[in-house]
């Protein structure tokens, strides 16, 4: 486990997680108000003899958003926080709504640490159903599971594989470009990707994927474009236009099946064009 999540907790709440012993297969910490902390691990979940307060909360909220949460107002309003190693935490709260939207969350009644791992090689197995080495081409593929099985973390070594060439494929690498928009894949710091996504990879991060992914093929010039969690109208259109401007396309989507993706009338329009040449479900 990455020891930089732990100086965001109260030290005595930090010593509980770092000596237990599953700590290495901690994948999600959950916070409530005046609940015990739960941790989930890769087989189980552990509940520890610590309990959150609002005050507690506050502060590690604080500590997050380098006591300035004015300035994560825009993501807290999403519910998340990204940290700069790209762990992403979910949060709730009291929230002030405003014509259909909300503009500010107060109260934090809980929080949803989801740590991102780097699993190098975890892609290994399927390359063969995403590039298609004899013709030089990568297929326009979707990564497919319900939330929390690891399709960020599945998108990010397949990136990177794809970027840096597999010799056992004689795949020589291609330029990759990233639209990031929560900053989970790459976690760039100032610039720098905390995460490693290959080398010809560009990353844009913190933007709308429909605006990223347009603005990266007319300034990249990319043989492949990414992007995670893919679904909503303008998704589409710009996949569509990246599609049409003999782009490939690596992407991921929440579903376990194509009769739960196609309830998406944006996806579907996807799968009925039959854009698609690999579609994978993660069932882990």
């Amino acid at each position: 486990m990455e020891e930089e999540i732990l100086r965001y907790f109260p030290r005595e709440l930090g010593e509980e997680i770092r000596n237990t012993k599953q700590k290495d297969d901690l994948e999600e910490i959950r916070l409530r108000v005046n609940l015990p902390v739960l941790l989930r691990c890769t087989s189980q979940e552990k509940r520890l003899n610590y309990q959150m307060t609002s005050q507690k909360m506050q502060e590690i909220l604080e500590r997050m958003c380098e006591n300035s949460i004015y300035s994560y107002q825009e993501q807290i309003c999403q519910g998340y926080v990204i940290l700069p190693n790209g762990d992403r935490v979910g949060i709730t709260g009291n929230a002030v709504e405003t014509k259909g939207e909300i503009t500010h969350l107060s109260y934090i009644s809980s929080m949803n640490i989801r740590i991102a791992r780097e699993k190098k090689g975890w892609s290994k197995e399927i390359l063969p159903y995403v590039v298609k080495a004899w013709e030089n081409q990568i297929r326009n593929t979707l990564i497919v599971s319900p939330p929390g099985r690891g399709k960020t973390t599945l998108l990010r070594d397949l990136i990177r594989m794809l970027s840096n060439g597999v010799d056992d494929l004689g795949w020589k690498g291609a330029n990759i470009s990233v639209v990031d928009e929560r900053g989970e894949i790459a976690a760039m710091d100032h610039g720098i990707p905390k995460k490693d996504v290959g080398i010809r990879t560009d990353i844009l991060d913190h933007v709308k994927k429909s605006v990223g992914m347009k603005l990266l093929i007319r300034s990249m010039g990319p043989q492949v474009i990414a992007a995670d969690e893919i679904g909503s109208k303008e998704d589409v259109e710009a996949i569509l236009y990246a599609v049409n401007s003999g782009v490939k396309g690596i992407f991921t989507a929440h579903g376990d099946s194509i009769e739960e993706l196609k309830k998406n009338p944006e996806l579907r329009k996807l799968l009925d064009q039959g854009v698609f040449e690999t579609i994978l479900y993660i069932r882990i």
